[in-house]
């Protein structure tokens, strides 16, 4: 399984997942059709599968133009089958959906919107959270509440800590200026912040991110309990 990351608007990331003997493909997230199509048609693969995250804009705004060119199956949670563009296949927590030699187990995790998922290839320690977990941060909680939202990032904390994270916004030196400004004797962080930098230099992107590294940098897995988290949370949206 290959993941090829494209760049859309400003600074989302959807993913291509390819199967490499079929060359059947996944988009997740597709901000805007046209990035992906030039990918598929530059490199001949079938696309046919939409996953979807959640319903905003910036992550379903390909679905109606790349179902019409592709007819593609647009996947995404059961909650929000009135909000996803072209939904066709209805997915729920801790369900494993499988299609070709695709296969993930769907994890809820609402906070930024109540119906967002996330899709957890599991046999290859591939996570893609969209915008509930983020390289050094998390979602801004636009429907849900604080208590869901510190419930989710504790799902992520349960999978093994080898697994890549694949989130859905290049936010990743902003979230590392916060986390250093509460947390400044963290050596780890530090160090990925260094490592950060040195990628943005030379103009490639900050995902994946290692679960473990989250889990020793990013200030919002390491938050005790809900109170905590609420304060950090609310003081990361004036920050």
């Amino acid at each position: 399984m290959q993941i090829h990351i494209i760049k859309c608007l400003q600074d989302n990331y959807s993913y291509i997942i390819v199967d490499e003997i079929s060359l059947n493909a996944c988009v997740v997230d597709p901000s805007e059709a046209k990035p992906i199509i030039n990918f598929v048609e530059s490199n001949n693969i079938n696309l046919k599968y939409i996953l979807n995250t959640h319903h905003h804009f910036d992550h379903v705004g390909g679905n109606i133009e790349l179902k019409k060119k592709y007819d593609v199956e647009v996947i995404g949670f059961k909650g929000d089958k009135d909000r996803i563009p072209e939904i066709d296949t209805l997915v729920d927590d801790l369900k494993i959906w499988k299609k070709d030699n695709f296969e993930a187990k769907i994890y809820h995790v609402p906070g930024h919107t109540n119906g967002h998922i996330a899709f957890h290839f599991f046999k290859e320690k591939k996570i893609f959270t969209g915008d509930t977990l983020f390289s050094l941060g998390c979602g801004r909680i636009f429907e849900g509440t604080y208590e869901q939202m510190f419930n989710s990032l504790k799902k992520f904390k349960t999978l093994p800590r080898d697994t890549e994270i694949y989130c859905g916004h290049e936010y990743t030196l902003q979230n590392s200026n916060f986390c250093k400004e509460y947390d400044p004797n963290n050596l780890q962080l530090k160090n990925k912040i260094t490592m950060i930098k040195e990628k943005l230099k030379n103009g490639l992107p900050t995902v994946p991110t290692i679960l473990n590294e989250e889990i020793e940098c990013n200030i919002f897995l390491k938050a005790k309990d809900i109170e905590s988290f609420s304060k950090l949370r609310d003081l990361k949206d004036n920050f």
